[in-house]
């Protein structure tokens, strides 16, 4: 029976080690909560790193057997590894370049080659529990070259990624020396998943830029797989926060601190030690407010809560020396004998503690400089049972597009941020209340189980589509098939792609005028009188008449915009402009002069970028660059950029190869249909093909085509099968 299997770096269990014996203590996390209603389900498992060392034999089999009753599986990693792979290179290396921290970067081989290691035996351990028709949803940064190692040992199985920081924007994450190892290892994946819509963007820019896989709509064709990539916004378990709030633990927690405190407002600031945090520029701005606010003095207090991480790292020591300081500064120069500006702790709290101060600050501060999504913020607002109170949102966090009604700042901003702490303190209770309430809504519905549950879904969806676009080889028995099917028929349509489909890619495309085996073939096609013979090409009207216009078939030009019915005369869409074409030419120019070897072919009513003879790498590099251009520029212009072999084209998107052969479709009987293509304008033709109808792809195994052939070598030698 098909099973899923989580995987993450750390298992959502504490273990712990007092002399001989091992103790076992559940995982409060958000993560483990969402997921608990996978992993704890039949035969489903979650495989991660038991969190500590174990140098016996007989205490890794009783870990082992321990946590197989609690549906965990371990994976066992030495002290080395954890210094090198995960203090190493995934949170010296991955961890700053993510939050655009790139000065603390440390760029080593052996920290990649431990990363490597320690991913294969992740791997390792995936594979024994892995079945073909299992799922596999593989979490974070620690794991990124995972999904592409399971899927060289398991084809056809379902993995999904999800990302838990921000992804960066290209011209940051190509600072990496194995920025490419890291994506293929991530499109290993089916569904790849990130908090906003902006992580999304960045990663689909750089696969462009750097793999030089082309997407439409977020769905990725690498050739032989479709992933999609998409943005799921982790939610959190709201009703254990709003009831944790409610409990009398809470409450009775709440009453103890309140008495401590005294009578004034609280702002709390809750962050583990990081320097994405933000924690400093936070302490700053609230020692401003109370020199430019000195009203405010004796009457609000900042309760600071840092939680230790990463003691023993260097750059974590310095952040942790600046707080002390900071904070003893503060306090220092504007406390008084019965008042304390900052109340700061540096350790974590239970869940009653925590509750109780969401429950008793007025404003929380969450200001992180960069942060994936941040569910601090989620968490007060589950907890504001009143719905009073005020969350200030770094605009940096992923949170920040879900709750657009907090007071949104630039942590970068001081100025902002003191203003902001002003607006907080004294928003009327009624806009407090109308704010609080909107946010808690969208947190109700999207809580952390609709996360699991649309991430779910979406990775059964794609499974399903890639199913629906693998085509079968067309080998000895699928041609026995096709002929037998042709001979037994009398109203043939065939459609045939030119450039890549009946004839070869040249460097000039003038020389792929056809030659005398392509001139004989097509004429032979035609001489039967059972057959009408469709080309339906990207190339220009004027080169197609020239070719074979002399031949009786039909011809459609500029993938749709002209057509010609043997023995008449050329037709074009009325709706046709190409007032674009100015504009749009100016930018191809400067990408020509940049680019030696590369040259625009314009047509009626399109334009296209030639880079076949550019150098091997600059020409792919400079397409990459030039469809994120086009795509920009073309904006709300109804134009459509299309990336072919060795070609960028930009045209009308109200035209297309499938438009145009639905025309024939409509206009002649047939019982028997064929169509041939080589690129992605040819899925066009193959989406609108009857059910009965054979379609080919040429030299790709990803496709709305039933079946797949090599070249066009192949492509001919099968048309002259067809008719012997």
């Amino acid at each position: 029976m098909a099973k899923t299997i989580i995987i993450s770096n750390r298992l959502p269990v504490k273990i712990e080690k007092n002399v001989d014996q091992l103790s076992y203590k559940p995982s409060e996390g958000g993560l483990a909560t969402g997921l608990g209603s996978i992993y704890k389900q039949g035969e489903n498992v979650w495989l991660g790193w038991p969190g500590l060392h174990l140098q016996k034999k007989e205490e890794r089999e009783e870990v082992t057997k321990h946590l197989a009753k609690e549906n965990m599986a371990p994976v066992f990693l030495t002290p080395q590894d954890i210094s090198d792979y995960y203090e190493g290179f995934s949170n010296s290396t991955l961890w700053p370049n993510f939050h655009y921290f790139n000065q603390y970067a440390i760029y080593e081989q052996g920290l990649y080659n431990a990363y490597v290691s320690v991913n294969k035996k992740f791997c390792d351990e995936v594979i024994k529990l892995a079945q073909p028709d299992d799922i596999i949803w593989i979490h974070d940064y620690q794991l990124l070259l995972l999904p592409e190692m399971v899927r060289n040992k398991l084809p056809n199985v379902q993995i999904g990624f999800f990302l838990h920081i921000p992804f960066p924007s290209y011209e940051v994450f190509r600072l990496l020396p194995w920025r490419k190892e890291l994506l293929h290892g991530m499109l290993g994946a089916d569904l790849i998943g990130f908090h906003t819509y902006d992580d999304m963007r960045h990663f689909l820019s750089s696969v462009s830029r750097l793999v030089g896989f082309s997407n439409s709509e977020g769905l990725i064709d690498t050739g032989k797989r479709l992933i999609e990539v998409d943005s799921f916004p982790m939610g959190i378990d709201y009703e254990r926060f709003s009831n944790a709030a409610a409990s009398p633990k809470t409450i009775e927690q709440e009453i103890k601190y309140r008495t401590s405190l005294g009578d004034q407002q609280l702002i709390l600031s809750i962050d583990r030690l990081d320097y994405s945090k933000g924690i400093p520029q936070r302490l700053l701005a609230f020692e401003l407010f109370l020199e430019r606010h000195p009203e405010y003095t004796q009457r609000v207090s900042l309760i600071l809560i840092v939680v230790p991480s990463r003691d023993n790292v260097g750059k974590y020591q310095e952040l942790k020396e600046e707080v002390d300081l900071l904070v003893g500064r503060i306090n220092g120069n504007y406390g008084r004998i019965n008042w304390t500006p900052i109340h700061y702790f540096y350790r974590s709290f239970s869940l009653e503690a925590l509750s109780a101060f969401y429950r008793m600050a007025h404003v929380a501060m969450v200001t992180p400089m960069r942060d994936g999504m941040n569910l601090v913020c989620k968490e007060y607002i589950a907890s504001r049972l009143d719905q009073k109170g005020v969350l200030i949102l770094s605009e940096m966090a992923g949170a920040s597009k879900e709750l657009s009604d907090a007071i949104l700042i630039n942590p970068n901003n001081i100025n902002q941020m003191v203003e902001a702490i002003y607006s907080a303190l004294t928003m009327p209770e009624e806009e407090q209340v109308r704010h609080i309430s909107v946010m808690q809504e969208s947190l109700k519905r999207y809580n952390i189980h609709h996360w699991v549950k649309m991430f779910m879904q979406r990775l059964g969806y794609i499974k399903e589509m890639q199913k629906s676009l693998a085509t079968k080889n067309l080998d000895t028995s699928a041609i026995k098939f096709v002929k037998k099917t042709y001979k037994n028929t009398k109203k043939r349509l065939l459609f045939l792609d030119y450039d890549g489909t009946l004839t070869g890619f040249k460097s000039n495309p003038q020389l792929s005028k056809p030659d005398q085996e392509l001139l004989d073939l097509l004429a032979q096609l035609c001489e039967d009188p059972h057959n009408r013979v469709i080309i339906i090409s990207g190339r220009d009207r004027q080169t197609l008449g020239a070719w074979i216009g002399h031949l009786p078939l039909d011809v459609v030009a500029e993938h749709g915009v002209w057509s010609r019915e043997y023995g008449t005369e050329w037709t074009t869409v009325d709706t046709m402009v190409d007032t674009w074409k100015d504009e749009i030419r100016s930018t191809l120019e400067l990408y020509v002069n940049r680019t030696p070897g590369s040259f625009i072919e314009e047509k009626d009513y399109s334009l296209v970028w030639h880079y076949r003879k550019v150098e091997t790498g600059l020409g792919e590099l400079r397409s990459r660059e030039l469809s994120s251009h086009l795509k920009y520029l073309s904006t709300n212009k109804n134009l459509q950029v299309l990336e072919g072999d060795m070609v960028v084209e930009i045209k009308s998107a109200a035209v297309n190869k499938g438009k145009t052969a639905l025309k024939w479709l409509r206009k002649f009987d047939h019982d028997f249909v064929l169509a041939i293509g080589d690129d992605w304008t040819d899925e066009d033709t193959f989406k609108v093909m009857p059910k009965d109808a054979f379609s080919v792809k040429v030299g790709s195994t990803s496709s709305a085509a039933n079946y797949n052939i090599d070249s066009f070598k192949e492509v001919r030698a099968f048309l002259w099968e067809l008719m012997r």
